[in-house]
């Protein structure tokens, strides 16, 4: 039998069978002995094999297929491992909210960039924007200019009352795609506005703290309307990068490759150089001095 994984807890992996039924599997224990770097070996959205066992009502998982593309990040205990969070994804979208809890650019900026060295198109969905004044409807108007000129879809919703869910889930039609986001985001929210169908859990803000508290224990994977797939994601505190090339970070800002050609050096890194088309750009505001600024923090932070 083959499936895709919809969810793991650790002890169990849930494989949606090619019928649309879910079998909860067990994996191999070679998996876990040959050349596994990350966190988990087996990730949500992985293509796998699956055999029955003989008088059980699980399976087990013998063999994941090639994937296309994932998406990774930095394990939360070990911080030289890294922890796949999904696989074979058409879209990854970062819920990010600018109120309860505010979501920072430096954080925004790290998950578009590990989704660019994975090869996975991304985009920005800022949600409860009914909890917006008119400050920061501003800034949001402003941080709406500054990525969009770098080259990446913006939205605009608000879970609560449906405001843009029309144009998410016309989006996500025929597509596996990944929500991420610090917790209280509202991601699950969101996803159930998207489909009301779905039974998801929504979590109360800490008021304490003003952080949202967590409801997505696992990632999972859910079908939706349309023929697409939904990733809801555990709220992640901290997006850490893992092996990116120093060399390759600014091919990971589009608004900066997309300049590289017309700088005077073909190695430029936008740092120190002479004739640095980037430069000239953040003097002419083509470039945004806030995702160059970014971009300094992850090349040291290499």
């Amino acid at each position: 039998m083959e499936g895709i994984v919809v969810k793991s807890t650790g002890s169990w992996i849930i494989v949606r069978l090619e019928d649309g039924s879910k079998l909860d599997c067990k994996l191999k224990g070679q998996f876990r002995i040959h050349g596994i770097r990350h966190t988990n070996p087996v990730a949500i959205g992985d293509r796998v094999k699956v055999e029955g066992v003989k008088g059980g009502d699980h399976g087990v998982i013998t063999h994941i297929r090639p994937r296309e593309n994932y998406i990774i990040r930095k394990a939360t205990k070990l911080s030289k491992a890294s922890h796949i969070i999904a696989a074979n994804l058409d879209h990854a979208y970062l819920v990010a909210t600018l109120a309860q809890p505010r979501t920072s650019t430096g954080f925004i900026d790290r998950f578009l960039v590990t989704a660019a060295a994975y090869f996975i198109p991304a985009g920005i969905i800022f949600n409860k924007t009914d909890l917006y004044d008119r400050d920061l409807m501003k800034t949001l108007d402003e941080l709406t200019g500054i990525y969009e000129n770098a080259g990446y879809r913006c939205f605009r919703t608000s879970a609560i009352f449906g405001v843009g869910t029309d144009e998410i889930r016309e989006r996500l039609k025929s597509r596996v795609s990944l929500f991420a986001g610090h917790s209280g985001a509202g991601k699950s929210a969101l996803i159930r506005a998207i489909d009301p169908s779905l039974n998801l859990r929504i979590g109360e803000m800490s008021k304490a703290h003003q952080k949202g508290m967590h409801t997505t224990t696992f990632a999972e994977m859910y079908e939706i309307a349309g023929n697409g797939f939904i990733v809801d994601t555990p709220g992640i505190k901290e997006f850490g990068l893992i092996d990116l090339d120093k060399t390759e970070i600014h091919r990971c800002f589009p608004e900066m490759d997309r300049l590289l050609p017309l700088c005077q050096y073909k190695n430029c890194t936008h740092t120190h150089e002479p004739g640095c088309a980037v430069k000239s750009g953040i003097e002419s505001g083509s470039v945004s001095l806030l995702r160059y600024n970014s971009y300094l923090s992850i090349l040291n932070d290499s």
